[in-house]
């Protein structure tokens, strides 16, 4: 269902943690009952630079502290954070409000917000798997993470409904595209009055899955729910071998909810192509003209897997100091 606005309202997101305010109210909106940011005309200057919980080490196997990550946030000059939500770990599924609002306490102290939450739950079981047990469990733990970013203050969780292969679990079997597409669909209707009853919207994640593999196929599904939501992470680089993101960005246009910042080099062609901002293939001046294009206003978030082996931190400053370049603020 689509909240009942005029036709003439527009919501946008300014970071109220610049100014000592509580997280929790990180945006601020003109409507009454939706406040996320949206696309519309709004410059590159009120887009937000954000840094991916997975991007320092032990954030992958959730041993990173959250007081940690938010604290190199901060000195690395990051505006804003992308809390990650595991099975367990700093920020697990039985994690409370009250601890909820006390990173969102911790995280305001620091001049951050938390805008977005992202999971790897999906890859063990997503709405879209083989087994009915599977997909009642993906059902469950996604009405569970939307609450959970909805205590953040966070606005958008970054959502992956299936997958017809994952490359990097060879024994998992090899789901048909139809019925991942089916089962995905009947999953994500089943979460959606639970993520707008919280006001959190579902960002559909570009991944290597073989699974909405273009940006016609990835809206025509979006389409569907005729909700807003329900949207597009766009993950600039895992487009790469496939197409260009400032190619998505401009057919999805307000269906874009999340951004990820990552750099690719196509001649590499596999996993082992990931590679620092500004080292790949990424187009970054047509990408960011596209972003001011299309009005996005939310955060641009830096997810950098992997790590360096050693003295991790130094990848999170430099890609700070690359974002700044990228978005014209050196």
């Amino acid at each position: 269902m689509k909240p009942n606005l005029p036709a003439s309202t527009v919501c946008f997101s300014v970071p109220l943690g610049w100014l000592g305010c509580n997280a929790l109210d990180h945006t601020f909106s003109v409507c009454s009952s939706v406040q996320f940011w949206t696309t519309g005309s709004i410059s590159n200057s009120m887009v937000l630079k954000s840094i991916n919980y997975w991007s320092m080490s032990g954030g992958l196997d959730g041993t990173l502290e959250v007081s940690t990550f938010l604290n190199a946030a901060k000195k690395y000059g990051y505006q804003a954070v992308e809390l990650c939500i595991g099975e367990s770990g700093a920020l697990g599924l039985d994690v409370t409000e009250s601890r909820c609002s006390e990173i969102v306490e911790e995280a305001a102290s620091l001049g951050l917000t938390v805008p977005s939450t992202a999971s790897g739950l999906y890859w063990g079981r997503a709405l879209g798997d083989g087994t009915e047990a599977a997909r009642n469990q993906a059902i469950d733990d996604l009405e569970k993470m939307v609450q959970i970013s909805a205590w953040l203050g966070a606005k958008t969780h970054l959502t992956i409904p299936g997958a017809v292969e994952v490359f990097f679990l060879p024994e998992r079997e090899i789901l048909p595209y139809d019925h991942v597409y089916r089962y995905a669909t009947e999953g994500l209707r089943k979460v959606l009055p639970a993520a707008e009853a919280v006001g959190v919207r579902m960002g559909i994640e570009n991944v290597w899955n073989k699974f909405l593999m273009s940006p016609v196929e990835m809206k025509a599904f979006l389409d569907q729910f005729d909700s807003p939501y329900i949207g597009s992470y766009l993950d600039v680089a895992n487009i790469l071998p496939f197409g260009y993101p400032e190619q998505w960005l401009r057919i999805l246009k307000d269906k874009i909810v999340g951004i990820h910042f990552k750099d690719f080099r196509r001649s590499v062609g596999t996993i082992e192509g990931f590679v620092d901002l500004l080292e790949g293939d990424v187009n970054w001046p047509d990408l960011v003209k596209a972003i001011d294009e299309i009005g996005y206003s939310g955060p641009v978030v830096a997810e950098m897997i992997p790590y360096y082996r050693h003295h991790s931190e130094v990848r999170i400053a430099n890609t700070s100091r690359a974002m700044d370049a990228i978005l014209g603020r050196a």
